[in-house]
């Protein structure tokens, strides 16, 4: 099977990435089912590179469709460490201009019902999650943005929604209450997935709208989000092939052990078959002497 270190997972406008050489695909099913397209592998500036178009080719998946635990199993299946996932975003904030890049470091959940675990079936894990991205990515990311000569904003807190309709005004504005300054609908469940998987995670959040809280301005439409994106594609692909080019040869964050102080349930009763699925995630632990319970 192909393998690649590192991920990009492409929203909205971003369907693909430019210069991938020595190209393979790879179409993997999952006991979550099959990811949301299959997946592109090839070769970037000496870098092995697995690319996932998040809402499949033609962007036909609804976020509250995607197939988000298949599609970050499949990707810890190829040997996948970093995910670096270009999302579209609304600002709630005027300093965020569209076509601007934020580099988020918090999120607020209001998505509804969305499976967000691998565990289960007998076998209970909690990650923490306080830190919802991966700190050496994020500044990775920061600092090729800036390079990159984006117009980039370091930091930020990240309302994710259900969707698929867009804000009210009166949601747009509690968000703003309680100091958020983005919206979109997809960095949520993959964040907490990707934690779970122990796989460095991070956003790179492209500003599309001003959402629909900023008087004097167009409320956001689909059309404006293309147009926009249109715009950012470029130095956002400039922006990931940089942090591509600094990504450390060895992990020491917490993502790469998160789930360590994380597995409630001794191993050796977990169900057979649920060790088996979960097998690309949990193994070196189960490895390990068998817990007290």
């Amino acid at each position: 099977m192909a393998r690649a270190r590192v991920a990009v997972i492409g929203g909205s406008g971003f369907y693909q990435m430019d210069g991938l050489t020595d190209v393979e695909e790879a179409r993997l099913t999952t006991p979550f089912g099959q990811p949301s397209d299959a997946i592109v592998i090839g070769t970037l500036d000496g870098v092995r590179v697995a690319f996932l178009p998040r809402h499949g080719r033609g962007h036909r998946i609804l976020p509250s469709e995607l197939p988000a635990r298949a599609n970050i199993y499949a990707l810890k299946t190829l040997g996948v460490e970093f995910i670096i996932a270009v999302s579209a975003a609304g600002s709630l904030r005027q300093e965020m201009e569209p076509q601007h890049l934020v580099v988020p470091d918090q999120l607020i959940d209001r998505t509804k019902g969305r499976p967000d675990t691998f565990f289960g079936q007998g076998l209970a894990a909690h990650i923490a999650f306080a830190e919802p991205f991966c700190p050496v990515l994020r500044a990775n990311l920061w600092r090729s943005a800036q390079e990159a000569r984006a117009t980039v904003h370091n930091g930020g807190t990240l309302v994710v929604m259900e969707g698929p309709p867009f804000s009210t005004r009166a949601e747009s504005n509690l968000y703003r209450s309680w100091a958020a300054d983005l919206i979109g609908m997809t960095a949520l469940p993959e964040a907490k997935l990707a934690r779970e998987a122990e796989v460095c995670y991070a956003v790179l959040a492209c500003v599309t709208d001003y959402d629909c809280w900023y008087e004097g301005h167009e409320s956001v439409t689909a059309e404006m989000i293309v147009s926009n994106l249109a715009k950012t594609v470029a130095v956002a692909q400039r922006t990931v092939r940089l942090a591509l080019s600094r990504l450390p040869a060895h992990r020491d964050c917490l993502c790469a052990s998160a789930l360590r102080d994380a597995l409630v349930t001794p191993l050796d009763i977990v169900p057979q078959e649920t060790k088996r699925n979960l097998a690309p995630i949990i193994g070196k632990y189960m490895t390990s002497e068998p817990r007290g319970s």
